[in-house]
């Protein structure tokens, strides 16, 4: 880019004038590929976690006592025998908490401890302190508690029986869906259900409480929310905020899954430290953290759709009903955001979207990442499969005869205006690129002489909005402080999960300076440092806080240039920051010594740097607005064989473009869009949750949970990020969220298994395979197939009469 190409922005730093980035003459700023902060750590085991950190000499270990009942009165509890044991310091039950016994993250009335009754198999009724971790254990199991068992609630169609709900139903109708339905030339319906998904995060649930002197508490958590574990936490000690500390340096993974879940943790570990003045670790085992934590949320998508001959949705009546658990947790934000999803690329006219959020006596459900959306936009999905069958077109053109357009095909159920849309040519990219037609020919071609091996191929677009529903929650802090040698220290409400943030932050920081990346010291998330933070979710979280530090380091530049501008001659607003020298004219300073002149003449080199997401807002009573401040984008094409004779299948080739809008770091971008891929692929095939008929989990380790190994990934992945799409909205240096996206580009898989089946019926009849599609639901597709066949050899999929 030639100099004459650039624009002097207002604080003196030279900026490309299309994407406001500061023109860089450093290694490691804004778009760099750089590793991860903690990289080198992480693979040669070096990497603190909470269980790493050398243990206080007074440590005490914790264990819990759950409800071996779904649904169940509690009568009584005798901790007599567990007290009796050696090594043995606490007890606890609701009855022992000093403050107040609720954790709800947005309601009200979400015990801890279980207080009358148990209300799902796993339910925490008591907590051990002991010694060693084997004694509470032991002691766990001296504890007596005496049950009378209850009729439970368990399924998604019970609970709409019996008009159980953790939060009032949702509702959003735009148009007049019921006269649409009527006048369309085709209507059909159908059932999808898609199961749940547990976070499986390397590092289990854990926390570490330790009591101090003053009677507060510092509480080391792997939670992506610390400002809710410290509220938690001061609510069931009945402390003030100010005197409850969160710290989290890194988590070992989180998913969603301790955004609200860790407060659970962390609330037992400073009860009993409260309870015994002593250090108390609560770590969970892997089979106790997914028994007693929450999942994604499983689903079950009722719909009537209305279309015409060539495939237009002109009316559709859509029902999502949750299993929201046994408290509302995070359930109606996770069904808002579904309702706000269905429409994923396709204009929908006239339409009705009710969403139900089912009690049930089970673990309550949580955030996963995707918090909804993927849910959300999979019945749609089939919904296109389906009404291509009926038509005989394909579910290419029945796509491109439904996507977002031009006005007035350019706005939401929920009002908000499509600005941003540029999925036609990412999908023609992706066509392209990864020769779909030549490749559907192949296939098919394939298929009409393979008698046991099918193939399928199938694409899947993606439009995800970005930013919390709720307003409040858009908003972030940072603080940065500066040093007299020029190095820098950088701390901000965003946690590391191992997704890059905190490199990300870093590099923005870096970027405004102009200095070397490693002169920036990255510190652990902590409450009494930047408070009242929000989660670390979203695919916020470079947004939010990256705005904040840019913030604070751009006001710290501006006092530096301030006190430079006399030793370089120069006005202030001439002052340059590039490649570590601050420049006036020709005559330049070391970043350094600009700092150390900064301190000579008592100008403050700390600042703090606060942002609020713009242009949003939102209705939750109406459910309309425009809760997002821009729509992430996104492709994949995925091509699979299975097995007809025994339903085993096999991924071969998956091509994916991403947008990342002017990415921060394309190697960490690519890092999450890869993970992220095949998240989504494992929530719809290997992973799935099965509780047995007394409400009980089964599925609880790695023995009977499949998580894809290596030998899933498809043995072709091609991934594209592209690199010619700056955000048009203001977000930091114009890049788009990667963190949550582009797990839902997984559904291409789930396509692709369904097409796969469908050659069968030589693509006629649309196929009847719910999610997770377990080699056994796959067979069991295939069969039901075969038989539909062989009763209607001629059929195409029927509409019901009018």
């Amino acid at each position: 880019m030639r100099d004459d190409d650039r624009a002097v922005g207002r604080d003196g730093a030279m900026r490309d004038s299309e994407t406001d980035r500061p023109a860089s003459g450093i290694v490691g700023g804004a778009g760099a590929n750089v590793h991860h902060d903690s990289a080198k750590l992480h693979v040669t085991g070096r990497a603190r976690f909470i269980d790493d950190l050398p243990e206080p000499p007074d440590l005490l270990h914790a264990a819990l006592v759950t409800s071996p009942h779904a649904h169940a009165r509690i009568l009584g509890i005798d901790a007599g025998a567990a007290l009796a044991l050696p090594g043995v310091a606490a007890v606890i039950s609701a009855a022992d908490i000093p403050g107040l016994n609720d954790v709800a993250p947005i309601f009200s009335d979400e015990p801890l401890l279980a207080v009358d009754t148990a209300d799902y198999a796993g339910q925490m009724v008591a907590a051990v302190a002991a010694d060693s971790l084997a004694v509470a254990r032991q002691a766990v199991k001296r504890v007596a508690v005496r049950y009378e068992p209850l009729t439970p609630i368990l399924s998604i169609e019970a609970a709409l029986e019996a008009k159980s709900y953790v939060s009032a139903p949702l509702l959003l109708v735009r148009g007049d869906p019921d006269r649409a339905l009527a006048a369309a030339p085709h209507r059909l319906n159908g059932r999808l259900e898609t199961g749940g998904q547990d976070h499986f995060y390397l590092e289990g649930q854990i926390a570490m409480a330790l009591p101090r002197d003053d009677g507060s508490m510092l509480v080391l958590s792997s939670t992506q929310h610390p400002t809710e574990v410290q509220h938690g936490v001061a609510h069931l000690l009945g402390l003030p905020f100010a005197a409850v500390t969160v710290e989290v340096r890194r988590m070992g993974g989180g998913f969603g899954g301790k955004e609200s879940q860790a407060t659970h943790i962390a609330g037992v570990a400073a009860l009993l430290a409260a309870r015994t003045g002593r250090p108390v670790k609560l770590r969970l085992a892997r089979d106790d953290d997914m028994i007693v934590t929450g999942k994604r949320h499983d689903f079950l998508i009722d719909w009537q759709v209305g279309f015409d001959d060539a495939g237009h949705m002109l009316g559709l009546d859509i029902r999502l009903a949750t299993r929201g658990g046994n408290v509302a947790d995070l359930t109606s934000s996770v069904l808002t955001r579904a309702v706000c999803h269905v429409d994923n690329c396709c204009y929908l006219p006239d339409v009705r979207i009710s969403g139900f959020p089912c009690r049930t006596n089970t673990v309550s459900n949580t955030a996963f990442r995707g918090f909804g959306g993927p849910q959300g936009m999979i019945g749609t999905e089939v919904i296109l499969e389906q009404i291509a069958r009926h038509t005989g077109l394909s579910i290419e053109q029945v796509r491109a005869n439904n996507l977002y357009g031009d006005a007035p095909r350019d706005v939401t159920p929920y009002g908000q205006p499509v600005e941003d849309n540029i999925i036609e040519p990412l999908l023609a990219k992706l066509a392209q690129d990864a020769a779909l037609d030549a490749r559907r020919a192949a296939i098919d071609a394939f298929n009409r002489t393979s008698p046991v091996i099918r193939k399928g191929l199938a694409v899947f677009p993606l439009k995800f909005g970005i930013s919390f529903n709720m307003p409040t929650l858009n908003q972030g802090g940072a603080l940065v402080n500066v040093y007299t040698d020029g190095s820098v220290h950088l701390n901000h409400g965003g946690t590391e999960m191992g997704q890059g943030l905190f490199v990300k932050v870093a590099q923005v920081v870096a970027e405004v300076f102009q200095i070397e990346l490693d002169r920036i010291q990255i510190s652990a998330t902590s409450t009494d440092k930047v408070p009242n933070t929000s989660a670390t979710a979203a695919s916020a979280g470079s947004d939010l806080n990256g705005m904040a530090a840019l913030e604070a380091a751009s006001e710290i530049r501006r006092r530096m240039a301030e006190v430079a501008a006399p030793e370089l001659g120069v006005a202030a607003d001439a002052v340059r920051f590039f490649g570590g020298r601050v420049i006036g004219g020709e005559t330049s300073l070391s970043f350094a010594e600009v700092a150390k002149l900064a301190w000579l003449k008592r100008v403050s080199l700390s600042a703090t740097g606060f942002y609020r997401t713009p242009k949003i807002h939102w209705d939750q009573a109406s459910l309309t607005g425009s809760p997002f401040f821009y729509f992430a984008y996104g492709a994949a094409a995925s091509e699979v064989a299975i097995d007809t004779l025994t339903g085993e299948y096999r991924v071969l080739r998956t091509d994916i473009i991403h947008d990342c809008g002017r990415s921060l770091n394309p190697r960490i971008d690519r890092g999450q869009v890869e993970g992220a891929f095949v998240q989504g692929m494992g929530w719809l095939t290997t992973e799935e949750l099965w509780w047995d008929k007394e409400g009980r989990l089964r599925t609880h380790a790695p023995s009977t949970y499949k998580i894809p190994g290596s030998r899933d990934v498809p043995g072709d992945f091609r991934v594209h990020i592209l690199s010619d799409t700056p955000n048009r909205e203001p977000t930091i240096f114009r890049s788009k969220a990667v963190g949550e996206p582009p797990l839902m580009l997984g559904i291409a898989v789930w396509l692709a298994l369904r097409d796969a089946v469908a050659s069968l019926a030589d693509h006629r009849l649309t196929v009847s395979l719910d999610a997770p599609a377990t080699p056994e639901r796959v067979l069991g597709a295939v069969d039901e197939i075969r038989a539909r066949m062989v009763a209607q050899p001629a059929a195409r999929e029927l509409a019901p009469a009018k």
